[in-house]
């Protein structure tokens, strides 16, 4: 099928812009392995956590929305219960909403972001005002942010796309979505009619793959290239 070329481009931003939240969370595990003696290694825990944790999100929308950073302590807690120990989480995960603030940029992005010439509205499951400092610490600058917390909706969940194809006036078949989770991103977009572009990161703790994208690209120096491609195939095309 022949599409019109994009006007725009849905863009995620933790794993995908910056570095992904692997150290950080591999780190909260081993301090927790090494003060409660735990008999597993800290990647192993964090792959337990981090299936918890989608499964939470996944159930947090809407009228049962929680902020990110509940979602992250309470499934850590239910991670820990697993494993027979009951303690309190917020000090353990207090590191990760430093990381939500402050995450590094992936080392390409400066250099992709100048070559995209579309709009960029960042799509993010993350608490707002997280999102708004790590894009001040980032220098970067987007037309338009659209997280879970204002929205009250995660990805995978298609609905936080379509608030942002309201906030853009985009229509879903001029649109594309770049992340680097086939669970989240490319899933949900696709469920909003959005066409997707895995972003094919090494250092993801896990996923849960659930969708096919239509396209996929190393980094965001690809994607810039896939986007020009694009536009230059469709106007010969017209």
């Amino acid at each position: 099928m022949t599409h019109p070329s994009p006007v725009g481009l849905f863009l995620d931003f933790y794993g995908t812009i910056t570095s992904g939240d692997r150290d950080t969370v591999e780190a909260i595990c081993q301090r927790v392995i090494e003060e409660h003696d735990l008999p597993l290694a800290a990647g192993a825990m964090g792959v337990q956590w981090g299936r918890r944790f989608f499964a939470l999100i996944e159930r947090s929308n809407g009228k049962q929305f929680r902020t990110l950073l509940d979602c992250q302590r309470i499934s850590l807690a239910q991670t820990l219960s697993h494993l027979g120990l009951e303690v309190p989480c917020d000090g353990y995960v207090e590191p990760f909403r430093r990381y939500m603030r402050q995450p590094r940029l992936q080392p390409e992005v400066v250099d992709a972001l100048r070559a995209i010439e579309l709009p960029i509205c960042l799509v993010s499951n993350a608490d707002h005002d997280d999102l708004l400092a790590a894009i001040e610490h980032s220098g970067l600058r987007f037309d338009e942010v659209v997280t879970s917390q204002q929205v009250r909706c995660y990805k995978p969940d298609p609905g936080i796309f379509r608030q942002a194809l309201t906030r853009t006036g985009w229509s879903a078949d001029r649109v594309l979505h770049a992340g680097d989770s086939l669970h989240s991103d490319v899933a949900g977009a696709r469920a909003a009619g959005v066409r997707t572009v895995w972003v094919r990161r090494q250092r993801r703790i896990s996923d849960l793959p659930r969708a096919e994208p239509d396209y996929t690209v190393a980094d965001l120096c690809d994607l810039a290239v896939l986007l020009r491609r694009l536009r230059i195939d469709r106007s010969q095309a017209g």
